[in-house]
């Protein structure tokens, strides 16, 4: 997921990633091939915090991972998608939507 920050400056990005979106560039850049199991995908990741809402929330992968059921995926897609679920577990009971609102809002 994604979601647009205010509005600040130049320089700023133009979205902020998290769940899987945030996951993603970490699996592009890492060597490993799939069928991978969780503990290769850590170690080949570097068990990275991933955020999981626009309030930079965070979670380390071995740690999504753990709360996920198989412990091998066939395909990159097939982590994502087992993952998707987690994060929007950690992203929903972070604070509900009142503090979402606020973190979408420039002031």
């Amino acid at each position: 997921m994604a979601v647009r920050p205010p509005q600040q400056g130049g320089d700023e990005p133009d979205s902020l990633e998290f769940g899987i979106a945030a996951l993603t560039p970490y699996l592009s850049e890492a060597d490993l091939t799939f069928p991978a199991t969780s503990d290769e995908i850590v170690r080949a990741l570097g068990d990275p915090e991933i955020p999981y809402d626009a309030n930079d929330n965070a979670v380390a992968l071995s740690e999504a991972l753990n709360a996920v059921g198989p412990n091998r995926f066939d395909t990159k897609r097939e982590l994502l998608d087992a993952l998707h679920p987690v994060f929007e577990e950690y992203r929903a009971s972070s604070g509900g939507v009142f503090s979402q609102l606020r973190a979408l809002l420039p002031f």
